[in-house]
């Protein structure tokens, strides 16, 4: 009933802010300004490129490459399931998947009601603001519900793969060799990649291709704006539920001093809920969003800084192609990979599981990048006349594709099991307690950060110098379009960065399933596999391939959070562009050079006080954000804590019953629904109160919030890394369970929960949502002020401030735990077993 509440709550709320736009409507009369939905797309078959063949022509080719990725990513799909796996396994996946669907159906309606309130924004600005054609408004909404299908589907095909490999790696890890344990995952998250970044591509294909070309500019803005709203409730949601259930079963491991993922447990179930929830949804639905989006935003650029459509045939022709070959190197890199660490680890007894995904990101890295050269030098070998254009282009997207294995590199000396920072963290447990392992955990976050803002300034810095070549008269501003390379290449080879970040979340579940399924404890087990499957199971060994393996796992994990916060920020430059392109203006000179108006450039200025004001403004939203999504993990946690310990059972029982199971996954969802309900509110009424404030103040407000988010979510991401791999360091290569030593650790790991988890990984969608909203929102500020009502747009910043404080004030006091502290002082044990 509480959940149902809260969505006729929102359902209220979405009613009055349409009231309040439908005013706006009034106050406003029709203006000539121009914005990305009215941007229309070049002739592709105007230009001829290598071999004869029209950019039409070529990017046809790419909806054959997609569809055969989205065929490859099927038939992987298949073939898991199909792979062997033991009953008693094959339940507990299946409960996991159960749950993970009541998971995702919930969170699917709690979408499509704030699809609602965005829409309603966008039907005011577009329809009555913007006077434009009904038929527009309704394609812009059309796709905006096809960006949040694309970003919903990839998430539920994702938690669908992984429940598949999730037993079937549990069940492989019995034959007693290692190589199955790693492959099966991989095979997973491959699959996983192949289908995300093939539907993406074919769905950005089939709008360049398809649709009429005026109608280009809304549906990109749309299926963008559709994506990232569908990224960021599932992201944040998923981030928040997995803490709250993994926070919950771990701390029993303390107070009732049992073993990981005991059955008798009744939030281990949750815990592996949470896992698809947090580390499969989430990255999926991130995934999706951000490689869409990066697109829209050079897309837009090419369209609004490029004269001349001859130009932008080519270029966007050439981003386009870079895309459909990098998914070829994906799919060949895999392949090949696959052949080398067979042969290497088939039939060996022991493998470090972390070195054959480092192979397959560095051999994907190196083939995507000789291929970017080569492709550059057949399609555009003349670009504007210069014959030294298409390898400095290439260049600068080199040091985006070098990004997605320099990034992982550095991030493992920080999170990695051989880490000599993860092993300082356990150092510290061992003498020091708790109270040391999380101050050396913050150390290795704060150090991560340096080392990652260095990285991604020289990346950046990097592209900046090939772009002092690109010619003014090719375009406005080259090195913002450098930038948006970079962007574009961290994801270059999208399908395998998604795929090691999936390996994590299978490698876990797998560990918890084998726990669950109680295998061992099934009469007469190793002759019925013997006899089923023609294997004698060892249990001993399986066991251990499982730790070892979640380790890899949890370091790969670790590894690709910052490349999607990385793409975020930098890819945020080339959205931001956008807007000031709307803001300043473009001048035209006599010889038809275009350039910034510089009259209006001076206000993106620290001289400009507003400008000054939004940069210092940003930091206080990232950091009201990281808060509030640990509150409402610490307050669901608490509560998902409080019904464990009072019903779990520990003498004459197995495993947990499913009702208690069940009801754990409630709380979880239910806590995990209202902290996203109050922090999306308070981000979308921020952006709308600062868009509507002051204009130049949003842009510094938009480059706060990247700038400053870029260095919490690394921070907090890595962090947690590094107190998550020294848990695991003390459960396998110490043995040293049940001990004061993992006890310490335990705490640590639950401390890195939300930071790595919740809070960092979320402000990537967030950064997305706020700058693709924002683009809305500034020109509906512009439009009234353009009309004369500056005074009432100010007046509905201020409604629109308010409205966010409220949502602000209630991520904290709403979500507060209520026990009052005198209930505490005098409480004994609760109902239930005494813990230990």
């Amino acid at each position: 009933m509480k959940s149902i509440s809260r969505l006729d709550a929102l359902s209220s709320i979405t009613g009055k802010l349409a009231g309040v736009l439908g005013l706006l409507t009034l106050l406003v009369g029709s203006t000539a300004r121009a914005s990305e939905a009215d941007l229309v797309l070049p002739d592709f078959r105007s230009v001829t490129f290598v071999g004869g063949l029209n950019g039409h022509s070529l990017l046809l080719a790419g909806i054959a490459v997609a569809i055969f990725g989205l065929i490859f990513g099927f038939m992987q799909y298949t073939a898991l399931r199909q792979l062997p796996v033991h009953k008693s396994m094959l339940e507990i996946s299946e409960l996991i998947y159960e749950t993970c669907k009541t998971y995702l159906v919930t969170q699917g309606k709690f979408i499509l009601i704030l699809e609602v309130l965005i829409g309603a924004v966008m039907v005011v600005y577009f329809g009555f603001l913007r006077h434009m054609e009904a038929i527009k408004v309704i394609t812009i909404l059309i796709f905006s519900l096809v960006g949040i299908a694309g970003s919903y589907g990839v998430a539920w095909f994702g938690i669908r793969v992984n429940t598949f490999a999730n037993s079937r790696t549990a069940f492989a890890s019995l034959r007693g060799k290692p190589y199955p344990t790693y492959a099966i995952p991989l095979q997973a998250g491959m699959s996983i990649g192949m289908v995300l970044i093939s539907t993406e591509l074919l769905l950005m294909l089939i709008i360049l291709l398809f649709v009429p070309a005026d109608f280009a500019g809304p549906c990109f803005i749309g299926f963008a704006i559709g994506e990232s709203l569908g990224a960021s409730v599932l992201r944040i949601a998923g981030g928040i539920f997995t803490k709250i259930a993994d926070i919950g079963s771990d701390l029993m491991k303390i107070v009732f001093k049992i073993k990981e993922d005991d059955a008798r447990n009744p939030g281990v179930i949750a815990d592996c809920t949470g896992d698809n929830a947090g580390d499969s949804v989430g990255p999926s639905a991130d995934g999706f969003e951000t490689y869409g989006v990066t697109g829209v935003a050079l897309i837009t650029f090419i369209l609004l800084a490029v004269p001349g459509a001859e130009y932008q045939v080519q270029l966007l022709v050439w981003i386009f192609m870079m895309r459909i070959v990098m998914v070829l190197a994906s799919l060949g890199s895999y392949g090949l990979n696959g052949i080398i660490q067979g042969g290497k680890y088939k039939t060996a007894d022991h493998m470090n599981f972390e070195h054959p995904l480092t192979f397959l990101v560095w051999l994907t890295s190196i083939v995507s990048v000789a291929l970017t050269f080569l492709v550059s030098y057949l399609l555009i070998p003349n670009l504007a006349g210069d014959p030294t254009l298409w390898w400095k282009m290439s260049a600068i997207i080199t040091c985006g594709t070098l990004a997605g294995a320099i990034i992982p590199e550095a991030i493992k000396v920080f999170t990695s099991t051989e880490s000599r920072h993860v092993r300082e963290v356990v150092t510290a447990s061992r003498e020091g307690g708790a109270s040391l392992n999380v101050i050396s955990g913050l150390v290795a976050g704060n150090f991560s950060a340096y080392w990652m803002g260095i990285i991604i300034a020289a990346l950046m810095g990097g592209a900046y110098f090939f772009s002092l070549d690109i010619p003014n008269t090719l375009m406005i501003a080259p090195a913002v379009f450098a930038f948006g390379l970079v962007a574009f290449g961290f994801l270059g080879m999208g399908p395998v960065t998604i795929a090691v970040d999936s390996y994590g979340p299978v490698t876990d579940n797998a560990q918890s399933v084998y726990e669950l399924s109680l295998i061992e404890n099934v009469p007469n087990v190793k002759a019925e596999v013997q006899k089923d499957f023609g294997f004698t199971p060892d249990f001993e060994k399986g066991k251990e391939y499982l730790e070892e393996n979640d380790g890899a796992g949890n370091t790969f994990k670790a590894t690709a959070k910052p490349v999607l916060i990385g793409t975020a920020v930098v890819g945020a430059t080339t959205m931001i562009f956008s807007i000031i392109v709307i803001l300043v203006g473009i001048t035209v000179g006599p010889d038809g050079f275009r350039s910034l108006n510089a009259a209006n450039a001076a206000n993106l200025s620290l001289l400009h006080a507003p400008f000054l004001l939004g940069l210092v403004t940003g930091g206080a939203i990232i950091y009201w954000f990281s808060g509030a999504s640990m509150q409402a993990v610490s307050t669901g946690a608490y509560r998902a804590v409080e019904f464990i310990k009072a019903n779990i059972k520990l003498e004459g029982v197995e495993k947990a019953s499913v009702s208690d199971s069940k009801r754990v996954v409630e709380i979880c969802t239910q806590y995990a629904q209202k902290g996203m309900l109050n922090i999306f509110l308070g981000v979308f009424f921020s952006t709308l109160a600062f868009a509507f404030l002051e204009p130049y103040f949003f842009v510094g407000y938009l480059i706060s919030i990247a700038v400053f988010g870029l260095y919490q979510a690394v921070f907090m991401a890595n962090a947690g890394g590094a107190w998550d791999n020294a848990k695991k360091l003390v459960e396998t290569e110490l043995k040293a369970k049940g001990t004061d030593l993992h006890a310490a650790t335990v705490v640590g790991d639950t401390v890195g929960d939300p930071f790595k988890d919740t809070s960092s990984v979320a402000l990537n969608p967030v950064i997305k949502f706020t700058t693709l909203f924002g683009l809305l929102a500034v020109e509906l500020s512009v439009e009234l002020s353009a009309a004369g009502q500056g005074t009432i747009t100010r007046v509905f910043a201020g409604i629109f401030f308010i409205a966010s404080m409220v949502f602000v004030y209630r991520s904290f006091y709403g979500m507060r735990i209520e026990t009052p502290m005198a209930a505490i002082a005098g409480e004994g044990s609760k109902p239930g077993v005494k813990p230990a």
